[in-house]
């Protein structure tokens, strides 16, 4: 309850009951004297609240069924009294299922009328509350036009009928159906004037519903419109609602995602409040949850403009530096996704690589792969962001990361690094520090990203006999012809450019062939959907750096092919016995 309940509950002297006689008192629900049948649902509903067993007796005793005929009689009083019991017995969960069986939500319903009594507004609208916890519920209160006098009680005068018809609306919303409803029947002017209530468990409630509904567009506008969002950052700037800033955030965190909305905000200067807001905060759930805002609003490349105009990128580097790691996580994801606009990409290569790469070290895997997916962003097509990720001594980090226990972190790690490789004094560096012997494990993997990418980084380092060298002492030449296997297309390809790059060293050659990458690479290329423009040169260069084969095979050598000592004739293939 809101406030502490000083109601009357009845005009008569107060009928003490103990657990022997509550089978007595409710014998008398089946009174035809008003007088008794009002004195006992008040005994009883003092009985109720005493606690849950005492609900459970008179559950037992059967008398929900009798309280159930009570609450449409016509003396008023009986009425209401009645629904008091109903409504403290409904906390009950064995009681609840015996009211939907007695399907009482449409008795519930026309209790709401206007005319009706304030006691009886509260305690309908607190048993509808309890059971609208129940979809199938939800459902008949949206059906019976239960959410109509809902909304015209959030005006009520009384607080505590004011939160039962904002919780019960709260779980309504949950289902799609009332959320569009509610929308048609103007909830969002009561809802604001909620926000003002001197209790707040009321202002709460307001702010969660608001929080579902305004995930629906339509709605976003109807808030913009209703100068929703000046009410919600006032809640933001006003240190006393420090208890309501996370909820009053997630409402403006999904008008953000809408361009229409964000404008508004914008050129009203709440978005500047906004960051401003999130920049002093020290509460890790407002950090985490602004910077998620951001991210969901960076999907957009118009909100990704005005965010850059309101310079976004610093309020997200100094999120990196927070001691929580749910706001590392949530500030690395948000500048994922706004490196798509190139200023930000700009910005952030200028301040914020050398904080992710000190979290590529981090304990947390989440921290880590967020991280280096931020910097595999940042880097592509970004040679001067690049040469940023090696100056803040990222080589070996991005390299330890290739073992991290995380997919996404392992198969961005390799992109990073290859990133870097397209300037030749990083991929000397990264190349003398092993890379092809960590590579070896991430080819065994069974994700097809960490597949695609481990095989790519093959090609991109193996061009010289050393790495080549290095992979096939590491046992990394098997798991790459497993990936030619592969029913993934992007896999298959890069693992062909691989074979191929590696083919170049006439050991490796003979190793491929041996492993069976010939027979896979024929197989391939006989059919058109699976063969590439690697898997026929791969053939090439196979065959070229392992002549016996090849002249086995094909019965000749091109005028190019230089035999050197190590050449036999096996004999030709013969394909038809």
């Amino acid at each position: 309850s809101v406030h502490s309940c000083s109601k009357e509950t009845s005009p008569f002297d107060p009928l003490l009951i103990e657990s022997k006689t509550a089978a007595t008192v409710v014998l008398m629900l089946s009174s035809p004297e008003e007088e008794v049948l009002a004195k006992a649902c008040d005994a009883l509903y003092k009985f109720a609240s005493k606690g849950d067993e005492n609900k459970v007796t008179l559950l037992g005793l059967g008398a929900v069924e009798h309280l159930y005929k009570l609450i449409s009689h016509e003396d008023p009083v009986v009425r209401r009294n009645a629904i008091m019991v109903f409504g403290i017995m409904a906390s009950n969960h064995d009681v609840r299922k015996l009211l939907r069986e007695l399907d009482v939500t449409n008795s519930l319903i026309s209790q709401l009328a206007p005319e009706e009594d304030v006691v009886i507004h509260e305690f309908a609208t607190l048993c509808l509350a309890y059971m609208a916890v129940e979809y199938t519920t939800k459902v008949q209160i949206f059906e019976q036009g239960g959410l109509e006098p809902l909304i015209r009680l959030l005006g009520s005068p009384d607080p505590d009928v004011k939160k039962n018809s904002a919780e019960c609306i709260y779980l309504l919303v949950q289902d799609f159906q009332s959320r569009a409803a509610v929308r048609a029947l103007n909830v969002i002017p009561p809802l604001l004037e909620l926000l003002k209530s001197e209790y707040p468990v009321i202002q709460l409630l307001a702010l969660k519903t608001l929080e579902v509904i305004s995930k629906d567009r339509e709605t976003r506008i109807i808030l913009g419109e209703s100068k929703g969002l000046d009410c919600l950052l006032k809640i933001l700037e006003t240190n006393e609602f420090s208890d309501l800033h996370v909820e009053a955030l997630a409402v403006l965190a999904n008008c953000l995602e809408d361009v229409h909305t964000l404008q508004l905000i914008h050129q009203t200067g709440g978005l500047k409040k906004l960051l401003s807001f999130v920049g002093v905060s020290t509460v890790p759930s407002i950090q985490k949850n602004a910077a998620k805002a951001i991210t969901r609003a960076a999907y957009d490349s118009e909100n990704r403009k005005i965010l850059n105009q309101e310079e976004v990128e610093k309020y997200l580097i100094n999120l990196l530096e927070i001691d929580n790691d749910g706001v590392k996580v949530a500030a690395s994801q948000a500048i994922s996704a706004m490196c798509e606009n190139l200023a930000s990409k700009h910005a952030f290569g200028l301040q914020g690589i050398p904080q992710l790469v000190q979290l590529l070290s981090s304990d947390n895997e989440e921290v880590k792969e967020a991280a280096v997916t931020a910097l595999a962003n940042l880097t592509a097509a970004s040679p001067s962001n690049a040469s940023a990720v090696a100056e803040a001594e990222g080589i070996e980090p991005l390299i330890n990361t290739l073992n991290a226990q995380r997919d996404g972190a392992i198969a961005n790690a390799a992109t990073v690094l290859t990133n870097l490789a397209m300037q030749p004094p990083f991929h000397v560096n990264i190349q003398s520090r092993g890379i092809m012997s960590v590579l070896e494990e991430p080819l065994r993997s069974t994700n097809s990203q960490v597949q695609s990418k481990a095989a790519f980084a093959v090609a991109t380092f193996g061009c010289d006999a050393d790495a080549i060298t290095e992979l096939r002492n590491a046992g990394g030449l098997g798991p790459l012809v497993e990936l030619l296997h592969s029913k993934n297309e992007e896999v298959r390809r890069n693992a062909c450019w691989a074979v191929m790059v590696c083919a170049s060293d006439e050991l490796t050659a003979v190793e491929l062939c041996r492993l069976g990458a010939l027979d896979i690479l024929e197989e391939i290329n006989l059919s058109t959907g699976c063969k590439n423009n690697f898997s026929e040169a791969a053939v090439e260069k196979l065959l070229d750096n392992n002549l016996s084969q090849k002249y086995s095979q094909m019965g000749y050598l091109s005028s190019s092919n230089i035999i050197t000592d190590g050449f036999y004739d096996c004999g030709q293939v013969s394909y038809f016995k």
